[in-house]
């Protein structure tokens, strides 16, 4: 079975690399020459479209920014397969699954919406992954002898992926108050102390370490941690609610995007952009960068 990927970030990468010996195409909107260059080393066919990417896969995989996961569906559908399978595995609202489901369903295809439940790079193919919609029963086994670890969720489109997204209130919520918390402890000297009560209350975790690790993904994935915490609040307000912690969840994710991307942390791809296994490091140039717009 020809498997497309569409997105070629950190997870379309990861996926190439564990499904090379299939015969696949990509294909995604940044196609730079590192993307490309990754992809023909691991014999996948770059593709000049979306269309051009499904065309005669039985499978497509969509793991783009969780804005464009719509977007995505639509352009996707004209030239599907009938039949073929179109996994969304973006971290979009409820009712954004609903949408590009009904696009690609439309078109003959068949939507399956996936929640991938936690970082995917330490896991790679084998990530824990909620399937939901009416054919998820039918793909599991398939996804299964691919080498992936899925388990059907619900038959109910939007299910998964409002599990996914109340599981990223806290997660990402936790990262963004790590970020603000500890970087407001370095300014007042008082981060020791502030680790030392948290181990004394949850003494399972080591909080330096976990410190560290959540400024390292925010720094590297805040941009797509905030489009994803964009429609967290989306699914808060589907339930009602005023998303107040997801929504400065996605502004604080945003905030160290835009540092990430005015090379506050170094350069991307350089040795000096955040690999500092102290969460201090980079909690000092943060620092440093708000007195210089104070001066």
């Amino acid at each position: 079975m020809r498997i497309a990927l569409i997105g070629y970030g950190e997870v379309g990468r990861i996926l190439a690399e564990d499904l090379r010996g299939h015969a696949l195409s990509a294909f995604d909107l940044k196609g730079s020459s590192a993307m490309q260059a990754h992809a023909a080393a691991q014999g996948v066919q770059w593709a000049a479209s979306h269309a051009e990417a499904v065309q005669g896969a039985g499978l497509v995989i969509s793991a783009v920014t969780a804005s464009q996961a719509v977007p995505v569906a639509e352009a996707c559908a004209p030239t599907l397969q009938p039949g073929a399978y179109v996994l969304d595995l973006n971290s979009a609202s409820p009712g954004a699954k609903q949408r590009a489901a009904a696009l690609v369903d439309a078109a003959g295809g068949r939507y399956v919406e996936g929640a991938v439940m936690t970082s995917v790079p330490p896991y790679r193919l084998r990530v824990p992954l909620l399937l939901g919609g009416p054919h998820a029963a039918a793909l599991a086994p398939v996804l299964t002898g691919l080498g992936f670890a899925p388990r059907v969720h619900d038959a109910r489109l939007g299910v998964a992926s409002a599990t996914k997204m109340c599981r990223s209130v806290l997660i990402k919520g936790m990262e963004a108050m790590f970020i603000e918390s500890l970087t407001t402890a370095r300014h007042y000297g008082v981060e020791d102390a502030v680790l030392a009560s948290l181990q004394e209350t949850f003494p399972g975790v080591d909080w330096p370490k976990q410190a560290s690790y959540f400024f390292q993904r925010v720094i590297e994935h805040g941009r797509r941690r905030s489009e994803e915490v964009r429609e967290v609040a989306e699914t808060v307000r589907e339930a009602g609610l005023t998303p107040w912690s997801a929504a400065g969840t996605a502004e604080r994710q945003a905030w160290m995007a835009d540092l990430a991307d005015a090379g506050v942390f170094g350069e991307r791809g350089s040795a000096g952009f955040a690999r500092s296994p102290d969460w201090r490091a980079e909690a000092d140039r943060l620092l440093d960068r708000i007195k210089e717009t104070q001066d």
